[in-house]
């Protein structure tokens, strides 16, 4: 069985017993999380797809951790100007634990 949800203005295919790292979600390590966002739902003998969203599906999962991304380098230069810039980026995100698919 596998669910279809958005989180974060991404879609992410997510499964029971599968970890998943979404953007930042509000909560600590070991709360429980409801993803209602739930687009289809696939078990192995039917399929429900939403128009947007499935009616009642719900993705429960719990935080694993919270951190940050690895580090992404910017730099931006100008041929002949004796312009330069760096500046970095680092992306938070949650890693979740998916726990349960509610159809």
């Amino acid at each position: 069985m596998f669910a279809v949800i958005e989180t974060g203005g991404k879609q992410y295919k997510v499964a029971v017993g599968q970890t998943v790292d979404f953007e930042k979600l509000e909560g600590e390590p070991g709360d429980k999380v409801e993803l209602d966002k739930v687009l289809m739902v696939s078990d192995d003998s039917s399929v429900k797809v939403g128009h947007p969203f499935v009616e009642g599906a719900r993705v429960v999962g719990t935080i694993v951790e919270s951190a940050r991304g690895p580090k992404v380098v910017i730099f931006k230069f100008k041929a002949k100007k004796r312009y330069r810039r760096t500046t970095g980026h680092r992306q938070a995100y949650t890693r979740v634990a998916i726990e349960g698919i509610n159809a």
